[in-house]
C-alpha cells in the first residue's frame, strides 16, 4: 500500500482512513474488531475517532468508539506503532459545552488515552472552533501535550479558511505549534466547504487534509434514490437533503463510471475524493465486511482523467 505524507506531521497514511464513529454504535464490538483486522490486513493504517463518539445514542455518554479501539489494540493483532490513531476534542456533549479551553483539553486527553489504552495519540484535533476561547490558549494546551509526549501532531476540524488562517497567524506570532492537519466535510455533492480558499490555503501551507463524509452519509453508495428509500435510516435527515437534481446528476455520473470500471459507486466516490487536489485521504466508515470491500477497493482505484472530469461536472 502506498502511504501518503500527512502534511508536515511526519506521519504517513494510506489513501483511505477508517471512520470510527460506527464502533460501539452501528457496529458492535465483534464486528468492529473484524472490520479493523481486515482493514489493516489490506495495508491501511489510520483510524479516526473522537471523544464524543457516540454520545448521540441513548444510553451512551461519549467515548464508546475510543473504548472499542482500545480493546482492539490490546489484542495485539496490530502493534501500536503500526496504527495511526486520530481523535478529537471540543465538541459539545449532550448539550454540555466542553470546548477548547486549556483545562478541558488536559482532562479530555487523559480520558481519551485511558479509553484507547495507549500513552499517546498520533494526531489530536480541535473538533470545531470555539469562539469563547482564545486560539492561543488552545495552542498552548496542545503544545503542552506535544512536549509531554501525549500527542504527536495537532490539527483542527470544521474550520473555514479565515479561522484556519487566524490559527496559523496566532501560532506564528506566539511561537506555538500550528495546526498541521485539517478535517473538513468534502464529497462529490458537498464541495463548497473545502474547494476554493480553504483548499488553496492547505496546499500553500502544506497542511494535511483528511476529509469526512466521503459517502455523504451513505447517499453516494446509490442505495438512496428516492425519499421512500430513507425511511427508517439513522441518518435519513441528512440523506434526504441530497435527493435533488444535483444529487441525481451525481448518481448518474457514478452509475456511468461504475459501468466502465466494474467498481461499486461507493468505491468510486471515495476514490474521487482521494484524487482531488489538496486531499491526503478521505474518511469512510463501514459496518460490514461487504461495505469495507468498497473502501479497500477505493484505496487502489485510479480513475481516468475523463472519469474524473465527468464526476467533477456532475457535482459542480
Amino acid at each position: 500500500m502506498h502511504l501518503r505524507p500527512l502534511g508536515r506531521t511526519g506521519l504517513s497514511i494510506a489513501p483511505v482512513v477508517f471512520g470510527g464513529n460506527v464502533f460501539g454504535w452501528t457496529a458492535d464490538e465483534k464486528t468492529s474488531f473484524a472490520l479493523l483486522d481486515r482493514f489493516f490486513e489490506a495495508g491501511f493504517n489510520c483510524i479516526d475517532t473522537a471523544d464524543v463518539y457516540s454520545a448521540w445514542v441513548d444510553g451512551h455518554e461519549g467515548g464508546e468508539s475510543e473504548s472499542v479501539i482500545g480493546r482492539w489494540l490490546k489484542r495485539g493483532t496490530v502493534s501500536r506503532d503500526k496504527a495511526v490513531i486520530v481523535t478529537k476534542v471540543g465538541f459539545d456533549n449532550r448539550g454540555e459545552k466542553t470546548g477548547l479551553s486549556k483545562g478541558w483539553i488536559e482532562q479530555a486527553i487523559d480520558a481519551s488515552l485511558r479509553r484507547l489504552g495507549t500513552d499517546y495519540v498520533d494526531l489530536y484535533l480541535a473538533h470545531k472552533p470555539d469562539a469563547d476561547v482564545a486560539i492561543e490558549e488552545t495552542l498552548e494546551a496542545f503544545d503542552k501535550l506535544k512536549r509531554a509526549g501525549k500527542v504527536r501532531a495537532i490539527g483542527c476540524s470544521n474550520y473555514d479558511a479565515g479561522q484556519l488562517q487566524a490559527s496559523l497567524d496566532a501560532a506564528a506570532k506566539s511561537g506555538l505549534p500550528r495546526y498541521d492537519v485539517l478535517q473538513p466535510e468534502y464529497n462529490l455533492y458537498t464541495r463548497e466547504k473545502f474547494e476554493g480558499p480553504l483548499a488553496e490555503l492547505c496546499i500553500a501551507q502544506e497542511i494535511g487534509v483528511i476529509s469526512y463524509y466521503a459517502l455523504a452519509a451513505g447517499f453516494l453508495t446509490g442505495k438512496y434514490r428516492k425519499a421512500e428509500d430513507t425511511q427508517g435510516v439513522a441518518r435519513s435527515y441528512r440523506v434526504g437533503a441530497y435527493l435533488d437534481d444535483k444529487g441525481h446528476r451525481v448518481l448518474a455520473a457514478l452509475d456511468a463510471v461504475a459501468e466502465e470500471t466494474g467498481q461499486s459507486l461507493a468505491a468510486i466516490a471515495i476514490a474521487w475524493v482521494a484524487a482531488r487536489p489538496g486531499i491526503t485521504a478521505p474518511i469512510a466508515s463501514a459496518t460490514s465486511l461487504s461495505q469495507l470491500d468498497a473502501m479497500i477497493a477505493a484505496g487502489t482505484l485510479t480513475l481516468t482523467d475523463a472519469q474524473m472530469q465527468r464526476l467533477n461536472e456532475a457535482g459542480a
